[in-house]
């Protein structure tokens, strides 16, 4: 089994809903986000999938949500723009704009960070 990651970093804007504290202010954070892509072997080139390729998509998704207000953005303009379903939403939106890899690479985690210490991980159904 091969495993590779990359990482980048975006800020943007929220306010929990029916959260009872701070948070349910506006404020703001720097995201890190990491987006993990396992496989079970590598293709004629010898990659599991192509860096390149894997951070133009992750950067398609994060151009939606970088230095805006997510409360104003679809999903989250009904979703709670918390750091756990903004996980899954960019586990959702990456796998769709990558249509499957034919060696069966697959992205199996991604992590988000509101802080240095503070992250949310969100792991596909299927992966265990």
């Amino acid at each position: 089994m091969f495993e590779i990651s990359v990482e980048e970093t975006f800020a943007a804007g929220h306010a929990l809903r029916g959260y009872k504290g701070k948070c349910e202010n506006p404020h703001g954070h720097n995201y890190r986000l990491r987006i993990t892509v396992r496989g079970p072997e590598l293709d004629s080139t010898g990659l599991l999938y192509d860096f390149v390729h894997l951070k133009q998509v992750m950067h398609a998704v994060i151009e939606g949500v970088d230095h805006k207000f997510l409360n104003d953005q679809p999903p989250f303009d009904v979703l709670n723009p918390s750091a756990e379903n903004m996980a899954k939403y960019f586990y959702e939106e990456m796998t769709r704009r990558m249509n499957g890899a034919q060696n069966g690479a697959a992205i199996t985690r991604v992590d988000v960070w509101e802080t240095d210490t503070s992250k949310a991980s969100y792991f596909p159904g299927d992966i265990r």
